[in-house]
């Protein structure tokens, strides 16, 4: 690293940084990130100036290390990534305002900045790293957290298992949801299968044609199936797209569903009467 520019930058340190503050607080107030406490605010952003240059002659090691650690603080916060890269921005703008100030010739100018850029270029690309792996590993697991959420088979009774279906399903929540009903029916030896779409919002022709394949796949290994949950506007959206849903037995509510599986076991649901008893 360029010897002069490390000299200018430590001996005058607190000017830089005071300027690089004021700039940085514009870029909190634009992201939302004045919603912490302005303490906690000036600490990160005084230890992010403090990382930039202290980085300034730093081993290879030892930068890597107070990059990541930091970075995995911000990503905590839930700071966005364009404090990171509009602040490293800031930096270099006032670094160049700065040297314009001391009226230094146009190559010393040239010659600093493309240490400058040396510089910090490759604390973004780390930075950015940082934040697109950390970022892929929580999407990923948020995605096997809801793939095993997606699609749960439940026993309710005896040989009766339901799975209740919410949101949107998909080409590959549709595989999952043939995958665990298939291993749940053995499991729990269901003899009946409820699959509730109560929480499906849209029911088009891929849906029907999922939902129509799973029960069949059911009724292959032996149990049978029932759909439930079918809402006067789905029901009206299965006859307009010419969906034969005739070889199916449906529900129009999970009670009636569960009444119509009970029956099937040779069971019923019987009301008893709690007689009151006077002292």
């Amino acid at each position: 690293m360029n010897k002069v520019l490390i000299t200018l930058i430590r001996e005058n340190q607190e000017e830089i940084v005071g300027r690089w503050l004021e700039e940085i607080k514009s870029i909190g107030h634009e992201k939302g990130l004045r919603i912490v406490s302005d303490q906690l605010f000036i600490n990160t952003s005084r230890e992010f100036i403090d990382l930039i240059i202290v980085n300034i002659d730093q081993t290879n090691e030892a930068r890597s290390k107070s990059l990541n650690d930091f970075s995995e603080r911000i990503i905590k916060l839930g700071w966005q990534l364009s404090y990171i890269t509009e602040g490293l921005q800031k930096f270099r703008a006032i670094i160049h305002n700065w040297m314009k100030e001391r009226e230094m010739d146009s190559k010393e100018q040239m010659d600093i900045m493309l240490e400058v850029n040396t510089w910090i270029d490759p604390i973004v690309n780390h930075m950015v790293n940082n934040y697109a792996g950390s970022w892929e590993h929580t999407v990923s697991m948020q995605k096997i957290a809801l793939q095993e959420l997606s699609a749960p088979l439940i026993p309710i009774f005896d040989n009766i298992t339901i799975m209740p279906l919410i949101g949107t399903i998909d080409t590959d929540r549709a595989k999952r949801i043939m995958e665990n009903l298939l291993q749940g029916v053995v499991q729990h030896r269901a003899e009946v299968v409820l699959i509730d779409i109560t929480g499906v919002p849209v029911v088009d022709t891929m849906v029907a044609h999922h939902i129509i394949q799973a029960a069949e796949a059911v009724r292959l290994v032996g149990t049978k199936c029932l759909i439930v949950g079918i809402r006067p506007e789905i029901a009206q959206t299965i006859v307009n797209l010419g969906i034969d849903l005739s070889h199916i037995i449906t529900k129009n509510s999970l009670r009636n569903g569960i009444e119509a599986a009970l029956d099937m076991t040779n069971r019923k649901l019987v009301e008893t009467k709690v007689e009151e008893i006077r002292l």
